[in-house]
């Protein structure tokens, strides 16, 4: 069940990420993010401990979508992309997988906080 849902939740993350990509005019910025997301999730993925996967890829992309749905095209504060990264990666995180809600939030937290540097 478990595993359809998760399959169910990444087709529907990838249709919605599509179709913002496809109707928002900064969609080089939102695929930006979600790369710079999915990046960080594979390495920090790596770095709390476990196996690096799929689940991380998407957690850290959900954060960078995230950080750059709410920042938009106004600066935003580390704090801030920071905050939106861990709560967006949090909630992901408890869908996708089993880990615990901190070592997602500490995902998308890192994810938040790279898209503000290299994005400003």
């Amino acid at each position: 069940m478990k595993k359809a849902f998760t399959a169910l939740f990444v087709a529907g993350l990838t249709t919605v990420s599509l179709g913002s990509v496809l109707a928002a005019p900064s969609s080089a910025d939102l695929l930006e993010s979600i790369g710079i997301g999915a990046g960080v999730g594979i390495v920090t993925g790596t770095v709390v401990g476990d196996n690096a996967g799929v689940d991380d890829i998407v957690n850290g992309a959900a954060a960078g979508a995230a950080v750059e749905a709410v920042r938009g095209d106004r600066d935003s504060s580390l704090a801030q992309d920071a905050a939106v990264g861990a709560a967006a990666s949090g909630v992901v995180g408890t869908i996708t997988n089993d880990d615990s809600f901190i070592e997602n939030a500490i995902q998308g937290g890192a994810a938040g906080a790279l898209i503000n540097v290299l994005g400003d």
